[in-house]
C-alpha cells in the first residue's frame, strides 16, 4: 500500500490589515495586541521606527509596517500595535486586526492574506536587529568618560534665578534639580521661609523658599519654570525652591571673588561665599554657602523633624552605587540626558557667533569659552528636527571627550536628575550599522517619563566625522558668508 503524504501542519495565524492589504503573522510569534501607546521619538533612526514606548517597565521599539513596506504612515482610529517577542518586545504598528484563526501555511499564502517573514522584513531597516544582544556590560555603560574630569583649580557651579538675581551652589553639594510639583503640602506654624514638603522617591523632602531664606523681596509666582534644587546640608537633603535653573558653569576657583565685607553683615552673613562675574562684569553670580544657609536656629529646628521622617541618606559614595546623575534637556519636544561627568558646562547662547567659511549647515559657528575656541552645533539640525527653539531659552551644552570639545545647542535645560539604575534600560539596537547615539533609556514608570540618554563619545565622534567629511568634500550645505 502506497504511503500517503503527511498532511500539512495546521497552526494559528493573526490576520492584520496594513492599508488595503491583508497579512498574516504566526500566532506563536504574537505576545499581545494593544492600543498604540505614547511613544518617544528616537533621532536618526530608520523612517519605519515610530519611536520607543513603555511596556510594563520594558522599553519597546514601535515600528510601522506601512513604512517597512515602503509606504507612509497613516494613523487610523482602529490602529493597533502587535507585540512580538524576540527576547525583548517589538511593537508592530498596523491599521487593524482582521481575524485570529487556524489555517495551513500554504493556504494563508494562497488566500488573500500574505504570510510575513518578519525577520527578513526587519533586517531591511535594522540589520540583524531581532537577533542582537540587547544588554551590554554594566562596566562598559557606567565607566567615566575620559577627558572630562574637573581640574583641581576649577569648580562646577549650578546657577539658578531667585527674585531676578543669579545665584549658584557648587555642583558637588547638589543632589539633583527637579521640577516643583503642584499641590505642595504646607507646613503648619512654619517659619516664613519654610515652603512645605514634597515627595521625592520614597522620601519626604522639606522645601525652603530661597526668596525667604535670603531675605529677598516677596512676590513673584511659582510656575512651570520653578525648580527645586535638592542640596546636601550636612547629612540631610533639603529642597531649595528657586525661580528657575539657568546654567552649569565650570570656572577657575581663583576667579570667584570674595564678598565685600559690607555685604556680609546682618541676616545675609556668610550665606554668600563668593561672587563670580560673567559677561565682562555685566552679570554677577552669588555663590551660596551650604554650610551656613541654615544657621538660623528657628529654621533649623523646624527642618530637623522633617529630616528625621525621611529615610536616612547614604553617603555620596554609597548612593552612587545605585543612582546615576544626568543633566536633562529638551530638544524637539523630547527629553534627553547626558551624564553630569561628561558635561563641561551649560551656558547661554552668545548674542553673536563667529561663522566658519565652508562649514556645514549644522555648525552654527564658534564661540570663545575663556580663551578656547569651541565649535557650536545646532543639534536640531543634527537630529533632523523641524522648526527652531525659543532663542532666549536655548542653552549650549559643552562636552569634551579626549581631544575634542564642542557645544550642542538645545531647546532648554530643565533638570539635574538622580536616576536609580533600576530605572535605566538598555537601548534596543535602532541602527542597522550597530552605532548608537542613544546609550540607554531612563524609563521612569511612576512619572510616565522616558528620557533618552545620549552617549557623549558617539555624539562627538559623529559630529567630528560629519564635519571632516563636509569640509573635505568642498561641497558645504551652506555657502560661506
Amino acid at each position: 500500500m502506497a504511503e500517503t503524504a503527511p498532511s500539512a501542519i495546521t497552526q494559528s495565524f493573526l490576520t492584520i490589515m496594513v492599508g488595503d492589504e491583508r497579512f498574516a503573522l504566526p500566532a506563536s510569534d504574537v505576545a499581545e495586541v494593544i492600543r498604540p501607546p505614547a511613544v518617544t521619538r528616537v533621532p536618526l533612526g530608520p523612517s519605519s521606527l515610530v519611536g520607543v514606548a513603555n511596556l510594563r517597565g520594558a522599553v519597546m521599539p514601535v515600528i510601522s509596517l506601512h513604512c517597512l513596506f515602503g509606504g507612509k504612515e497613516r494613523p487610523t482610529a482602529n490602529a493597533r500595535v502587535v507585540v512580538i517577542d524576540r527576547g525583548a518586545p517589538i511593537g508592530l504598528l498596523i491599521d487593524r486586526v482582521a481575524s485570529l484563526g487556524s489555517a495551513d501555511a500554504s493556504e494563508v499564502d494562497g488566500a488573500s492574506a500574505r504570510l510575513i517573514d518578519l525577520d527578513a522584513l526587519l533586517s531591511r531597516d535594522f540589520g540583524n536587529f531581532s537577533r542582537r544582544v540587547q544588554h551590554r556590560r554594566v562596566s562598559e555603560i557606567s565607566e567615566p568618560q575620559a577627558g572630562t574630569a574637573i581640574s583641581r583649580d576649577e569648580v562646577a557651579l549650578v546657577c539658578f534665578a531667585v527674585a531676578g538675581q543669579d545665584f549658584a551652589l557648587p555642583l558637588d553639594s547638589v543632589h539633583e534639580v527637579v521640577t516643583l510639583p503642584p499641590g505642595v503640602a504646607a507646613a503648619p506654624q512654619a517659619e516664613a521661609a519654610m515652603r512645605g514638603v514634597m515627595a521625592l522617591r520614597e522620601r519626604l523632602l522639606p522645601l525652603v523658599s530661597l526668596r525667604g531664606l535670603l531675605g529677598l523681596r516677596a512676590g513673584g509666582h511659582e510656575d512651570a519654570k520653578s525648580r527645586v534644587v535638592v542640596a546636601r546640608i550636612g547629612e540631610a537633603l533639603i529642597g531649595l525652591v528657586t525661580d528657575g535653573m539657568k546654567e552649569i558653569l565650570r570656572v577657575p576657583s581663583d576667579e570667584i571673588e570674595p564678598v565685600p565685607a559690607i555685604l556680609t553683615r546682618g541676616a545675609a552673613e556668610a550665606k554668600i561665599q563668593g561672587i563670580y562675574r560673567l559677561e565682562g562684569g555685566r552679570r554677577l553670580v552669588s555663590v551660596l554657602s551650604t554650610d551656613s544657609l541654615f544657621r538660623d536656629r528657628a529654621l533649623a529646628e523646624h527642618i530637623a523633624p522633617q529630616k528625621e521622617k525621611s529615610p536616612e541618606m547614604s553617603s555620596p559614595d554609597s548612593s552612587s552605587d545605585g543612582d546615576e546623575q544626568f543633566i536633562v534637556f529638551q530638544l524637539g519636544g523630547e527629553e534627553y540626558g547626558l551624564p553630569v561627568a561628561s558635561v563641561d558646562e551649560v551656558v547661554r547662547v552668545p548674542e553673536t557667533l563667529s561663522r566658519l567659511p565652508k562649514a556645514p549647515a549644522f555648525i552654527e559657528g564658534v564661540m570663545n569659552l575663556r580663551g578656547h575656541v569651541v565649535p557650536v552645533i545646532d543639534q536640531r539640525r543634527r537630529f533632523k528636527f523641524e522648526g527652531h527653539g525659543e532663542r532666549r531659552r536655548e542653552r549650549i551644552v559643552v562636552v569634551t571627550i579626549d581631544h575634542m570639545q564642542a557645544g550642542f545647542v538645545v531647546d532648554t535645560v530643565s533638570e539635574v536628575l538622580k536616576i536609580p539604575r533600576s530605572q535605566l534600560r538598555p537601548t534596543p539596537d535602532l541602527a542597522a550599522d550597530g552605532s548608537q547615539i542613544i546609550d540607554r533609556i531612563a524609563n521612569i514608570d511612576v512619572e510616565g517619563r522616558m528620557i533618552l540618554l545620549l552617549n557623549p563619545r558617539e555624539l562627538l565622534d559623529r559630529a567630528e566625522k560629519d564635519l571632516l567629511a563636509a569640509m573635505g568634500d568642498g561641497h558645504p550645505d551652506r555657502p560661506a558668508p
